[in-house]
């Protein structure tokens, strides 16, 4: 069964058309790097995939149900780590982990045993009853984290998850993200940092100007073309060639 099925999807803000007839199929176990420049149309997508954005034209489904007509029943088995998320920083870790969870309806007991072993795995469990507004990035980040996979989703949609993130927490994000496609979990990958997604993807879909414009494993990305990372392959796809040219401008500017 695909966890996700988007067929000639169309998104508009105002007369601006941001999606233009995506079609994807994405299956159970996949972990799919969804990557593209900044205004491609990713985080719109994923908003629509979610049940953020209602308004879209096309059919868009997840783990079966239709997004537009059965939202509620997609964002029960769905997981979600946004890039910049409001947090409800006044709380501690534990307090917005017990208000999460109670909106999955999971028991209390069973809510403050995860959130709290969470918590340690994630180096947090000494700050877990401090106000988060005293928080690092890095450290909200571990927390947003923890709440998009608490109820133990079927889909985890992430976008841009290691942004904030120390060396050590990375690695251990990197090694969740494979036993849990090891476990059977779908997780939609979209991020700027190349090397990542080229390393953890099983496929990676490119947007450009919010047309599919590649989707495939990495080598059959890198058997397309002459240069061989991601982010070569990724520069050459959207046309994006001047940065070596922007980069010597740049020092020459510096350096009068």
């Amino acid at each position: 069964m695909n966890a996700i099925k988007i067929s000639n999807l169309q998104k508009s803000y105002g007369s601006g058309l941001v999606l233009k007839d995506i079609n994807l199929d994405v299956n159970s176990g996949e972990i799919i790097g969804y990557i593209g420049p900044n205004g491609a149309g990713k985080s719109t997508t994923i908003k629509i995939l979610i049940g953020m954005i209602p308004d879209f034209e096309g059919v868009v489904k997840v783990l079966g149900y239709d997004v537009k007509t059965n939202p509620m029943d997609v964002k029960r088995l769905i997981g979600y780590v946004p890039e910049n998320a409001m947090l409800y920083d006044t709380l501690s870790p534990m307090e917005y982990l017990r208000f999460l969870g109670s909106l999955y309806q999971l028991e209390s007991s069973h809510i403050e045993e995860k959130a709290s072993e969470l918590l340690r795995l994630f180096t947090l469990y000494d700050q877990r009853d401090d106000r988060m507004t005293t928080f690092s990035k890095g450290m909200k980040q571990k927390v947003l984290l923890i709440s998009g996979m608490l109820h133990n989703p079927e889909v985890i949609f992430l976008d841009e998850p290691l942004s904030g993130l120390d060396a050590n927490a990375v690695i251990l994000v990197k090694e969740i993200l494979a036993q849990l496609k090891q476990a059977g979990k779908t997780i939609f990958y979209s991020s700027h940092i190349m090397d990542v997604v080229e390393k953890i993807s099983d496929r990676i879909v490119l947007i450009n100007q919010g047309t599919v414009i590649a989707n495939g494993t990495f080598e059959e990305l890198k058997s397309q073309r002459e240069t061989g990372s991601l982010e070569q392959i990724f520069n050459q796809l959207t046309g994006n060639t001047e940065h070596v040219h922007l980069a010597e401008e740049f020092i020459q500017v510096m350096n009068r």
